[in-house]
């Protein structure tokens, strides 16, 4: 049976399961949000995936002639997109535990099942579906990069466009970030060297990519190169090639990031980090648009778009000498600054979320949401890291801890505490500067008080007895220093 909304209005669901009155109420609890289709057997549901595309499946583990698992795993190779969600009633079932793999079984859900929780699965799972298209989109183009693949289809530019825009930069209504966003997106079509600035790990190279891919060379690869993280001696190689025999081990010619970004966009990540022997020559392949391999005796031409970026703040090393003065006018045609996490707080929540899906589908997680608590705990942290750091926080999170949602006490006790510091146990940098030993005093109980509470999810009684309080007493101090559930 097909819900009354189009297929093209809505992502679409498959629901698999030979009772009806199981299959209704799964129809009914996803609707409003989802075109979906319902099938009573394996073979039903075969000839409805050859005839419509579908988001995600949903399949009850116990049918007649063959089970859940046996039939995803046949989904998985004819309809490799589709996201596969497994029913049951049966908490010990060996056949779904040995097929999760086998079968890419996306979540495990126990019968019997609460409608929001089923809601919620279903949502994650189109958009652990856009991440899986998002990842295979990312393969080509590192394959395209590499000279794998030359040349690019339009409907490979497309898909890459759709994928790479900035409408993919993860925000909320109203960011900081938009404005940046609409300036990157109106510069990105006049063929300008950009320098992006900003902390580590706000995401310059997602920005450096949606620019790439609003620019005219978007049918042109988008190549990347972490200046930092490579000696100058091979930091030349890779960038400008080198000549067989320019050097021990140099059996063959070997083109650099330049030539093979020939039409497209190089983006060279911690260029503030580089030496100066090195940006001289730099400096020649931007003036000049020619490169000179390593051992080589005549220059190359090459046509690229340079985009670069650094955590430093590179206007100070041009004054102290550790940066050329003409190599930074000649990056920063376009300056852009990505504002870091603490200053687009809002966008936390949005953030959190991809990163549970990206993370999930990464470490073959059956995938966790993060309720209320949780997302008001990482409100409250400053997050020195930056996306980076929030990404490794939910990384760990799901590696330790089993569930369908995130507590947080999953999470670190620097994040519990709202406070970023060198070591998760040094209180000393909690304590102001300034006020009575007992103003003091009170900062540090309040926040000990505050982890305690989250990590045992708000628990008063575990809470108490942790602390050595009795109920009342911790009502007292919670009441006294403002601490409520959020």
């Amino acid at each position: 049976m097909k819900s009354h909304l189009s297929p093209d209005a809505l992502p679409t669901v498959l629901v698999v399961d030979d009772e009806v009155r199981s299959q209704d109420a799964m129809r009914r609890t996803l609707d409003e949000d989802f075109t979906v289709f319902t099938a009573s057997s394996a073979d039903e549901a075969r000839g409805l995936l050859q005839r419509q595309p579908v988001s995600v499946i949903l399949c009850d583990q116990r049918m007649p002639g063959m089970t859940g698992v046996s039939f995803l795993k046949e989904v998985r190779e004819q309809w490799p997109d589709a996201v596969r969600i497994v029913i049951s009633g049966y908490t010990d079932s060996e056949d779904i535990i040995a097929g999760i793999n086998e079968a890419g079984i996306y979540q495990y859900i126990l019968k019997p099942w609460a409608p929001d929780h089923l809601l919620d699965s279903v949502r994650n799972a189109v958009e652990a579906q856009a991440l899986q298209r998002q990842t295979s989109r990312l393969d080509l183009e590192l394959r395209t990069s590499t000279g794998v693949l030359r040349q690019r289809t339009a409907r490979q530019i497309d898909r890459a466009r759709a994928s790479f825009g900035f409408d993919h930069i993860v925000r909320a209504p109203g960011s900081p970030i938009d404005a940046v966003c609409a300036m990157a997106h109106r510069v990105a079509r006049y063929d300008l060297s950009v320098l992006v600035l900003g902390e580590s790990g706000t995401g310059k190279e997602l920005m450096a990519r949606a620019i790439h891919y609003a620019s005219p060379r978007l049918s042109g690869p988008f190549v990347v190169e972490n200046c930092a993280a490579i000696p100058d001696t091979l930091l030349e190689s890779e960038l400008f090639g080198h000549k067989r025999g320019a050097f021990t081990g140099a059996y063959e010619d070997h083109p650099g990031l330049f030539q093979r970004a020939h039409r497209g966009t190089v983006f060279l990540d911690e260029i503030g980090d580089t030496s100066q022997a090195f940006q001289v020559k730099l400096l020649r392949v931007l003036q000049e648009g020619e490169v000179r391999p390593v051992g080589g005796v005549r220059p190359e031409p090459v046509d690229v778009r340079v985009i670069a970026a650094t955590h430093r703040q590179l206007e100070q090393r041009v004054r102290d000498g550790l940066f050329r003065e003409d190599l930074y006018y000649r990056i920063a045609g376009i300056t852009i600054t990505v504002p870091p996490l603490r200053e687009r707080v809002a966008d936390i929540p949005s953030i959190a979320h991809q990163l549970a899906l990206d993370v999930a589908a990464e470490l073959g997680h059956p995938g966790a949401t993060l309720p209320d608590e949780t997302l008001a705990c990482l409100l409250a942290y400053p997050w020195p890291g930056n996306i980076r750091e929030l990404r490794n926080e939910i990384a760990r999170a799901m590696a330790l801890h089993d569930g369908a949602q995130l507590p947080p006490a999953a999470f670190s006790p620097r994040v519990l505490q709202g406070r970023a510091s060198g070591a998760a146990n040094d209180l000393t940098a909690a304590i102001p500067q300034s006020g009575t030993l007992g103003e003091r005093l009170d900062v540090i109980e309040a926040m000990l008080l505050r982890e305690t509470l989250l990590r045992q999810r708000w628990n008063k009684t575990r809470a108490a007895q942790e602390l050595g309080l009795s109920r009342v007493g911790l009502r007292a101090k919670m009441q006294r220093f403002g601490l409520d559930k959020p």
